[in-house]
């Protein structure tokens, strides 16, 4: 069972949604985030990420930026730029990029089936990320940013959706980066009693991005609750904030790696060691063409890495990722990554910036690169089902939502 509720969402002026929606908190630095922002005072940025309207010296975990993100919160809403909906509705988002489309359903999910595990995870948290996105809702006293959820399509669902769709849409515009963003708002009662009935059947929920944003809206639900003595478990902290799609409309692309040093060796000693795992050509192309293979970029020029079998055990739903195949015979002991998630020598790029961003850290600040192959959506379900967990950095979404189309208060 999925217990899914609408809500009063707290929208942008229509004339102005273009101004206000901006990328999720997490895809920028705070430097990225202040040119974002620089001459739009609409920008919700300075809600998601208020340090840019404080020094750059600020600490982003400090007081001070959460207590601007509620003054600029409260000042969009006093300005009439952010209006609540008259009464609660399920909304459909749909992206557009290119040839695909996929549409999506933003409702609150249930912060309990998250601590039973009916929202599935498939990634470790950290607990300063929590802490952060927590402090944040609970001093906003809203979830400002969705998290991008996933099930098993199902004809029913995919009928009602289209359904919603038939009307004149709410919001509709075309991002900087070219990416279309049409939202339409779903009050009809019939119709949102069918959506949640439909959903009712609907097994689990699958976590693709916001683990961080799903863990804190549990930790506000608990620390609300345990702040309210008549709590019943109908109050609006109960959800969070969430865009549910079907599995086969979901895009995922590759999640790259770039290194700063061959661990002192020279680039034939690590070609030599990376060849006793791995088959080793030249390439034409970058990409990786099939699961198991990679893209690597060394001294200018790219190389086509084959995992050979017998390296990794190909039927575990983990060890048999790539981005645990090319760690656990390369980055670990070749290069001396122990551990990527705190190994300063590594970083990674998302796979929208392409491979040509992975050739420009080679020339700028690391010395070897690699390209992986994307995860499905099959493989982050089969992980998620069996209580796995991916190795970090395995998985980029895109297109992404944009965050302030549509916020979801914890007081209406």
């Amino acid at each position: 069972m999925s217990d899914i509720r609408p809500f009063r969402g707290l929208r942008p002026r229509p004339d102005l949604v273009d101004q206000v929606a901006s990328p999720p908190y997490d895809v920028l630095d705070s430097a990225e985030a202040r040119e974002m922002a620089a001459g739009n005072p609409y920008c919700f940025l300075r809600v998601s990420k208020a340090e840019v309207d404080l020094p750059p010296d600020a600490d982003v975990h400090g007081e001070a930026v959460y207590q601007k993100s509620v003054e600029n919160f409260r000042r969009m809403i006093d300005q009439g730029v952010l209006a609540f909906d008259a009464e609660p509705s399920f909304y459909v988002y749909r992206l557009r990029m290119g040839d695909h489309v996929q549409s999506g359903l933003v409702a609150g999910v249930s912060a309990q089936e998250y601590e039973d595990g009916a929202i599935k995870k498939h990634e470790h948290t950290r607990r300063e990320k929590e802490d952060d996105r927590a402090r944040h809702t609970e001093m906003l006293r809203a979830n400002a940013g969705p998290v991008l959820l996933t099930y098993k399509r199902r004809d029913d669902i995919h009928a009602l959706i289209e359904r919603a769709c038939a009307g004149a849409p709410v919001a509709d515009f075309t991002a900087p980066d070219g990416i279309g963003h049409t939202l339409w708002r779903v009050s009809d009662p019939a119709l949102v009693a069918g959506i949640r009935d439909a959903f009712r059947s609907v097994e689990a929920i699958y976590i693709a991005d916001g683990h961080h944003r799903s863990a804190s809206g549990y930790r506000v639900r608990n620390l609300f609750r345990d702040r309210n003595p008549r709590h019943t478990g109908e109050e609006a902290y109960n959800f969070f904030l969430a865009t549910l799609f079907p599995d086969d409309e979901l895009r995922i692309m590759g999640y790259h790696r770039v290194v700063r040093d061959l661990n002192g060796l020279t680039a034939a000693d690590f070609l030599a060691r990376v060849a006793r795992s791995f088959e080793v050509a030249p390439a034409a192309a970058a990409e990786p063409a099939a699961v198991h293979e990679f893209g690597m970029f060394l001294d200018g020029r790219w190389y086509r890495l084959v995992a050979k079998p017998g390296t990794y055990p190909a039927e575990h739903p983990v060890k048999g990722l790539d981005a645990s195949i090319l760690q656990d015979n390369l980055l670990a002991p070749i290069l001396g990554i122990d551990d990527p998630r705190t190994d300063r020598r590594i970083d990674f790029v998302g796979g929208m910036r392409g491979t040509g961003e992975l050739e420009r850290r080679c020339r700028a600040d690391m010395q070897v690169a690699f390209a992986l192959y994307p995860v499905s959506v099959a493989q982050l379900m089969a992980i998620a089902d069996a209580g796995e967990v991916m190795p970090p950095k395995s998985t980029w979404f895109e297109p992404k939502l944009r965050s302030g189309v549509v916020v979801r208060s914890l007081d209406d």
